[in-house]
């Protein structure tokens, strides 16, 4: 039989291990760890020989405290120092959230953007957040102050756009989206449901060669419509479910579940890696899917 003591004690330590972990989840992961997720791999209809380092950044949410300039740039250097080929940020730079003690202006996290640096550049699409926090492109749309912020410190955004790079005379192009669920519903525009500004069947008439395409989309629910012609789809938004035990998450903001919820996925020999992202939306908290960095080694 367990004594008062006894029980005052397991209710302590329990108490005690909520606070914990707690603590861990709304400070330590989400404020100071930063991993380094890696990812090799010859995709379908990849050009013998060419080989590249895809350094990949997703989900900033510039605010106070969880995501400063300082700390965005410091993520940027840190960037730097994986000798990426090319560098991709695949959206959602707006935070995300109210509990915060300040917003991140646009000028501020663009301007901490700017450090990075890769030789074969810096190649950007936007994300839901993007959009949503922006009342004028929701009511009049246009180019959102995030779109302009990054053009601001020569940055050039892709919205449904395809550009054909080289590495060493091999030829690979990178198609990206714009946003999945950039308009929320609104009587101006007669819209009840999101509405997605993406155009993938535009996007892939650009692509005027053999060469293999990486597909940056900031939502991975594209997914299941992405041709074979795409060698490799990257994706954000998910945060790996910010929240993650043992492989699966409780909450996917994605109309799949787990299905894209995080890493690397391979269905029916089309590849897609989700990044679990770098900040927080919602709520300040991560578990079990720390922020990081992606690194993809192609070839």
């Amino acid at each position: 039989m367990i004594t008062r003591l006894g029980f005052f004690k397991l209710v302590g330590g329990g108490i005690a291990g909520v606070m914990s972990l707690g603590g861990y989840a709304f400070a330590y992961e989400p404020l100071a760890r930063l991993g380094i997720a890696r990812y090799r791999l010859t995709p379908p209809g990849w050009t013998p020989g060419l080989k590249l380092r895809v350094v990949a950044l997703a989900d900033i949410h510039a605010c106070e405290p969880w995501m400063s300039a300082n700390r965005i740039t410091a993520i940027c250097h840190r960037a730097n120092e994986l000798e990426g080929d090319v560098t991709v940020l695949l959206g959602d730079y707006a935070s995300g959230m109210n509990m915060v003690t300040q917003y991140v202006h646009s000028s501020q996290w663009s301007k901490a953007l700017a450090t990075l640096q890769a030789p074969l550049g810096v190649h950007v699409i936007m994300g839901n957040h993007d959009w949503w926090e922006d009342g004028t492109a929701q009511k009049n749309g246009g180019m959102t102050f995030g779109h302009r912020a990054l053009a601001d410190v020569g940055i050039p955004v892709y919205g449904n756009r395809a550009v054909r790079l080289e590495k060493g005379g091999r030829g690979f192009w990178f198609a990206g989206l714009e946003d999945q669920l950039a308009l929320l519903p609104g009587r101006k525009w007669g819209r009840t449901r999101m509405l997605g500004l993406d155009d993938l069947d535009g996007t892939m008439a650009q692509v005027t060669d053999d060469a293999p395409v990486i597909l940056l989309a900031h939502e991975p629910d594209i997914f299941p419509r992405v041709p074979e012609r795409v060698s490799l789809t990257l994706s954000g938004h998910t945060h790996g479910g910010q929240i993650r035990f043992l492989g699966r998450s409780p909450i996917v903001p994605s109309r799949y579940g787990n299905r894209y919820a995080y890493g690397h996925i391979v269905e029916e020999g089309r590849n897609i890696i989700v990044s679990g992202g770098l900040g927080c939306s919602i709520a300040p908290v991560r578990f079990g899917v720390p922020p990081e960095i992606v690194v993809i080694d192609l070839g």
